[in-house]
């Protein structure tokens, strides 16, 4: 993945120096900057396209930061380019950057690129930490959506623009390839295949457990289940049309290993969508798309393993719990309280099942308890640097555990983190 951004990045360095130079020297510099504003967007699409050969190599968790980090970086490409843009034109015409801004609206193809810049700014300002946590995860969803408008208004702007699709006749072939390569990808895993897997298997609800007064467990069936690719620790986003708006989804780990009969998620109450699951009608048609993640088996690299949960992460790590796998397994499963330890009588008998031990580290952080301090983590596991470490879990929790695993010297490769937003 990287080689392709790095040969994308060098073609379309290629690209700026041979097209020649702009009206003055600070448009060309908002060509450069426009240029690698196409590309960048053209990488946020593949990022979210959800491919499974990429998905299950570098996982959705690792690919949603990435698409975090590249966004705001568009973001500030774009408005460096939309502002030397301005810039340039007022020093070329000798009026203020306020009439010139004026003047450009009125013109079709800097209209649409001025729009999408504007929808790519209110995406940014509502992804910033403190403002997304105040939005409901509905809210915030919906609102993310418009930028497949931004993209669709910015390709119909540089498709107007001589400097890149009509600069030479290679240029025009270069991006007409990578737009419909990466339209084409992102048609395929966010609409085809969802669309072709839901029609092949008809998932429905089959059951509906309350496990406590706010988690419940939902059980789905459906048609050949048994050709399903889904793994034990991955993650799907669930839509129930029937019960709520299409609009209306969220992602929930599967919390027990797929066995061809049906799949089974398990989930805290946290918004509309998950606190309605308790009242879900048997028999109602579910809409899926997954499954995702690379918090599977397939990355183990070591015989041990050590599995740690915080909260409902504890979902993906019972799921695990079933896999046959070989080598000894230790969970820790960091709650609260007794009472909010989900699942508990399951992954209990899970553990004991395969020989392996099974520590519950309650008590409220901030009083004190800090039981993924590197010697803690090591009286534990003292053997922890000669095993694969499974990470989920709330946000803190997995970056405490993360740090704790750094000091401790832990390989990278052995560990595996994902986290408790996409569980």
């Amino acid at each position: 993945m990287w080689t392709f951004v790095i040969a994308n990045t060098v073609i379309v360095e290629i690209l700026f120096f041979t097209d020649g130079t702009g009206k003055n020297g600070t448009l060309t510099v908002a060509r450069f900057f426009g240029l690698h504003a196409a590309l960048l967007m053209l990488f946020q699409l593949l990022l979210v396209a959800r491919l499974p050969w990429l998905d299950r190599r570098i996982g959705m968790d690792r690919l949603t930061v990435w698409h975090r980090w590249v966004g705001f970086t568009l973001l500030w490409t774009l408005l460096t380019h939309a502002t030397l843009v301005v810039l340039g034109y007022a020093r070329l015409d000798g009026v203020s950057m306020l009439r010139t801004l004026v003047a450009l609206s009125g013109v079709p193809a800097s209209l649409l690129g001025i729009l999408a810049a504007v929808i790519v700014v209110v995406i940014a300002v509502v992804s910033t930490r403190n403002l997304r946590r105040r939005l409901r995860y509905e809210t915030w969803h919906g609102l993310h959506l418009l930028l497949y408008l931004a993209i669709g208004l910015s390709f119909v702007h540089q498709l107007q623009e001589p400097a890149s699709f009509k600069a030479s006749g290679f240029g025009r072939v270069y991006w007409w390839a990578l737009w419909l390569l990466t339209f084409g990808a992102f048609v395929i895993g966010r609409l085809v295949l969802p669309v072709w897997r839901n029609a092949y298997h008809r998932f429905q609800v089959s059951a509906v457990v309350p496990e406590s007064d706010s988690v419940v467990t939902v059980y789905v069936t459906g048609r050949h289940l048994d050709r399903l690719p889904a793994r034990a620790g991955q993650f799907s986003i669930w839509r129930f049309p029937g019960h709520n708006h299409w609009w209306l989804a969220n992602p929930f780990s599967l919390s027990a290993a797929p066995n061809g009969q049906s799949l089974r998620l398990t989930a805290r109450a946290a918004g509309k969508t998950s606190a309605g699951l308790r009242h879900l009608p048997v028999g109602t048609r579910v809409f899926m798309e997954g499954p995702y993640g690379a918090f599977t088996s397939l990355h183990r690299t070591r015989p041990g393993a050590l599995l740690i949960a915080g909260g409902v992460g504890i979902t993906p790590v019972r799921a695990l719990l079933e896999e046959h796998t070989a080598g000894d397994i230790v969970v820790l499963y960091r709650v609260r309280s007794a009472n909010d330890a989900v699942l508990i009588d399951e992954v209990r008998e899970l553990v004991a099942a395969r020989g392996g031990r099974l520590h519950l580290l309650t008590g409220q952080t901030g009083a004190g308890t800090q039981p993924f301090e590197p010697h803690n983590l090591h009286a534990l596991v003292s053997d922890i640097t000669e095993r694969d470490v499974y990470v989920c879990g709330p946000p803190a929790m997995t970056s405490a555990v993360l740090r704790g695993l750094r000091r401790l010297n832990v390989p990278n490769r052995q560990v595996h983190a994902e986290k408790f937003s996409l569980a």
